[in-house]
């Protein structure tokens, strides 16, 4: 299987996994189209691949300046000025079932018919969004991990409609960005929101009943488990919110098991959702 990596991307939502989606693949040549609504909010989704694209030179991590990079990334406004013939379309808006049915719809109306279309979900059934569509064969999940330029992994999600042509393209799209792909059929949670949420909720019962700190617990997972983050920080680095939604998703699906911890709910209540408030376990101003 060759490598190559489509020559033309559009990504739906310019914040931290969008951008980070966009930078991605104009690292790796192809040109990409970021849909944000706003010129306020189109400005921003620009000025965080140019953050990120910085900091990867920084740790000489491209093979080609930066600026050249960025000048391969555009932005529009609306869903229906994304190209036509664009190879690939990742949808990357917050968590919301009916925003991304909407998005991806309009989005089907306005590119080639062979244009694949993949929405970055990391817990909503892919099989339901496709049911909006008139080509589903041409759909999947493709979740992407935060942040995206530095993770390794892309979690290839498939509905029951979706052809093996797609799949492979997606594959394709997924290892020119030098990432490794795992495979799951379309089920709650999918694989690692499922197994990952566990851990997390698990963790924050724990808080809450004063087992023991954040600082313990992560460095529990950390030196005992070997994992490269605990579970606290890596939600904090999610946000709160999103796990929360993530959360209450799995436990409409699949039982209590998953209901979200009290401390979870208050915080997001509160605002602390995490690194990008600047507060959630952890301080992070």
């Amino acid at each position: 299987m060759t490598t190559t990596a489509p020559a033309v991307v559009g990504v739906i939502g310019g914040g931290r996994m969008g951008a980070g989606i966009a930078q991605s693949y104009a690292t790796a040549g192809s040109a990409v189209t970021v849909v944000e609504s706003g010129a306020e909010a189109a400005a921003a989704a620009l000025d965080r691949v140019a953050t990120g694209l910085k900091r990867a030179a920084e740790r000489d991590l491209l093979t080609e300046p930066a600026d050249e990079i960025l000048a391969r990334v555009s932005t529009v406004e609306s869903v229906d000025a994304l190209p036509a013939e664009a190879d690939l379309v990742v949808e990357a808006v917050p968590e919301d079932s009916a925003l991304k049915a909407r998005v991806l719809a309009a989005a089907e109306q306005t590119v080639s018919t062979t244009t694949v279309l993949a929405s970055n979900t990391s817990s909503l059934s892919v099989t339901e969004l496709a049911a909006v569509l008139a080509r589903p064969s041409r759909f999947l999940g493709m979740h992407f991990f935060n942040p995206v330029p530095a993770s390794d992994l892309v979690e290839i999600v498939v509905a029951p409609g979706t052809d093996a042509a797609t799949i492979e393209a997606a594959l394709q799209w997924t290892r020119c960005l030098g990432k490794k792909d795992v495979v799951v059929k379309d089920s709650p949670g999918f694989a690692s929101s499922r197994l990952g949420v566990t851990l997390g909720l698990e963790a924050i019962r724990m808080v809450e009943e004063g087992v023991a700190e954040p600082e313990a617990i992560d460095d529990a997972m950390q030196l005992g488990y070997k994992h490269p983050m605990g579970p606290l920080r890596l939600t904090d680095l999610v946000g709160l919110d999103v796990r929360l939604a993530i959360a209450e998703h799995l436990h409409a699906t699949l039982g209590e098991r998953f209901a979200p911890p009290r401390l979870l709910r208050e915080k997001v209540a509160r605002g602390e959702l995490g690194r990008k408030t600047g507060q959630g376990f952890y301080a992070w101003r």
